[in-house]
């Protein structure tokens, strides 16, 4: 059993990397964050169906899944740190350019960008923040999935109150560009460096070597690859959640619940509320519980939390549906990536791309097929397809791993089996 590092033995440098992971995440979450209560707005000035806004979003992951596989690369050739910055301030440049869009065309160009830059932006602080974990020897990675949430529910306040005031959409989005420049050049310093080697990162390496080395994809047992499809499942119902709240929600108070835009924008507020409470707790939960026990847990909670809400429709009512539905995902992106990062024979980090690959697919179809049913029937029914993704997680949760047997309890099982 790995025995957690005390507090006040982490050295100095990774409580900086620490830190400067955990600022990019942030600032990711206030790009998207802010950009979600302003859809309706954007959808109303561009003169566009449901249908139309769903095929222009999904230009968001056309552009992850084309070029999303390029951060390896470049994560390689000039580090993951450096990778994750200038991303993300490129990132939250296209998102303005999105909100200055004239027409439907320019603004599905600059969603383009927007998705192949914040794919970068996801693998390399993922990336970043899976080498500072293993540093630390604990878990982490859900703290930073907080950060990120925590991200967006700043940026939906800032969309709600924005909108509630009247404040131009470019406006909003050029004072979150502000910030996410100024917060990356203020965490890129404290990032680890890519060519420095520290005495723990001499120790990691050297623990890595003894690994042995990956099996040939062809020799991969079917087993395996079947673990990595059900863990692609379960990061996939927590996206579809996500995207439904960034999406649609605020389009279907608005819409079919008559909410104001203030109101309207804090379903997507609860929804990233409670998944950053989720993911504060995550670790704690999973050390205690398990990866599967929680994520069947979560499936439960999406399932009937926006299954109650979709059938009985009301503004405050799906607000705290989508909450439910926010901590009930908190854990299933972390977890099934580092699942998916310690599959047995792939080489590290080739089932954690394959994975986010994945997870962009989805996030690919997701829009336009919500925006179809929105279309041929409403928004309502669209939305149907959160709690049944949430009963999937409680039919996949076996593939993640169960409890850790603490080492008294295991002494005692052995005792008495002798």
């Amino acid at each position: 059993m790995t025995v957690p590092t005390p507090a006040a033995a982490v050295a100095p440098h990774l409580r900086r990397a620490r830190i400067g992971v955990s600022m990019i995440f942030f600032t990711n979450g206030i790009v998207l964050g802010g950009f979600a209560p302003r859809v309706p707005e954007i959808r109303a000035s561009l003169g566009i169906s449901y249908g139309t806004l769903g095929v222009a979003m999904a230009m968001w992951s056309v552009g992850a899944l084309a070029l999303g596989l390029l951060a390896a690369v470049m994560i390689r050739r000039f580090g993951s740190a450096r990778v994750a910055t200038i991303t993300m301030a490129v990132s939250a440049t296209a998102m303005l350019a999105a909100g200055l869009a004239p027409n439907v065309w320019t603004f599905g160009a600059a969603l383009f960008v927007v998705g192949v830059t914040d794919a970068w932006v996801d693998v390399s602080q993922n990336a970043h923040g899976l080498e500072v974990q293993k540093l630390y020897k604990r878990s982490i990675l859900n703290a930073f999935h907080g950060l990120w949430s925590i991200g967006a529910v700043a940026g939906g306040l800032m969309g709600g109150a924005a909108a509630g005031l009247g404040i131009a959409v470019p406006w909003q989005f050029a004072a979150s560009l502000a910030i996410v420049v100024a917060a990356n050049l203020v965490a890129y310093p404290m990032l680890l460096k890519k060519d420095t080697a520290t005495p723990d990162e001499v120790d990691h390496a050297a623990d890595e070597a003894a690994v042995p080395q990956h099996t040939p994809l062809r020799q991969i047992p079917v087993r395996v690859w079947g673990t990595l499809l059900a863990l692609t499942v379960i990061a996939i119902a927590g996206g579809w959640a996500e995207d439904a709240a960034a999406t649609w929600s605020a389009s279907y108070l608005t819409d079919e619940l008559l909410a104001g835009a203030t109101l309207a924008s804090l379903a997507f507020v609860s929804m990233q509320g409670f998944q950053f409470v989720g993911r504060m707790v995550g670790d704690r939960m999973v050390d205690r519980w398990g990866q599967r026990a929680v994520a069947r847990f979560g499936g439960v909670l999406v399932a009937v939390g926006m299954g109650l809400a979709l059938a009985f429709p009301s503004a405050w009512g799906t607000i705290a549906g989508f909450g439910a539905a926010g901590f009930g995902v908190a854990t299933l992106i972390p977890g099934a990536m580092h699942a998916a990062d310690e599959l047995p024979g792939l080489r590290a980090g080739t089932g954690l791309t394959i994975l986010s690959w994945l997870l962009r697919l989805a996030w690919l179809l997701s829009p336009p097929v919500v925006g179809a049913i929105a279309d041929a029937t409403s928004l309502r029914v669209g939305l149907t397809l959160v709690p049944v993704f949430g009963i999937l997680v409680v039919v996949f949760a076996g593939s993640m791993a169960p409890r850790k047997e603490t080492a008294p309890s295991a002494a005692l099982r052995d005792a008495q089996s002798s």
